[in-house]
């Protein structure tokens, strides 16, 4: 995709995010070199500071490096590259990326139920009270227009316990990484979630399992809540990709 002036001189996002676009298209391939900040800065408006705060931001995210003296090379991203990036490649210009969005729902399948696993195995018995109290403000939802994202948010903060009590920082970064790129579609997600978050008795069955201190029982229950919208996730973005 051909670099866009930027509308908004003074924003290095949008610099990052054309630059990155270019990166993860593969216009701009592992090893090459980016053009100059000089250049960078005529074809897309801006300010050669905006640029260079964007090739900071590149540079700190492991997607080129930038050699003192030198050009600034672009690296594969999916070899240097971390958690961070997550957010910033599933929406890239107002549009989700299927195949981004396919890698989180698979990730998100295989991470939860282990996830659900380890905070039972760790005692699970203080989870009891909060998880039924998100559970009952779930359950306790109308369906009103807003009823969808409500329920979202309250499944995130539901795992937001849930991953609290594993007592995994590796978990834990993994999760806050999943939920940053999740959060910002919420609302667009909200129909093909609804077969998830609208399961009340699933997610009681989970903080049940969870406070019982078995790690099997939770693991499944764990899966029992996340498949069924996961399942219907994948196959719309299948019908996306063949359109």
């Amino acid at each position: 995709m051909p670099l866009q002036p930027v509308q908004r001189r003074s924003v290095p996002d949008e610099v990052f995010d054309q630059v990155l676009s270019e990166v993860v298209d593969g216009e701009i391939g592992a090893g090459q070199p980016l053009p100059s900040e000089r250049r960078l800065a005529e074809v897309l408006g801006v300010s050669r500071p905006a640029v260079r705060e964007a090739l900071q931001r590149m540079a700190a995210t492991r997607l080129v490096e930038v050699r003192h003296g030198g050009a600034t090379t672009v690296r594969d991203f999916k070899r240097y590259a971390g958690l961070d990036l997550l957010p910033r490649l599933l929406v890239r210009q107002g549009e989700l990326d299927p195949e981004v969005a396919r890698s989180v729902l698979e990730a998100r399948l295989a991470i939860g139920p282990a996830v659900a696993a380890l905070a039972a195995s760790r005692d699970g018995l203080p989870l009891s009270a909060v998880l039924h109290t998100v559970v009952a403000r779930l359950a306790a939802i109308d369906d009103s227009p807003t009823a969808g994202v409500e329920r979202q948010r309250l499944a995130l903060e539901f795992w937001d316990h849930v991953v609290d009590a594993a007592d995994s920082l590796v978990f834990r970064l993994m999760f806050n990484s999943l939920r940053a790129a999740y959060e910002p579609a919420l609302e667009a997600l909200a129909p093909l979630m609804a077969a998830e978050v609208g399961q009340v008795d699933a997610y009681r069955l989970l903080a049940s399992a969870l406070a019982s201190g078995d790690p099997e029982t939770a693991r499944a229950a764990a899966e029992r809540v996340l498949r069924p919208a996961t399942e219907s996730l994948l196959a719309a973005l299948a019908a996306l990709r063949e359109e």
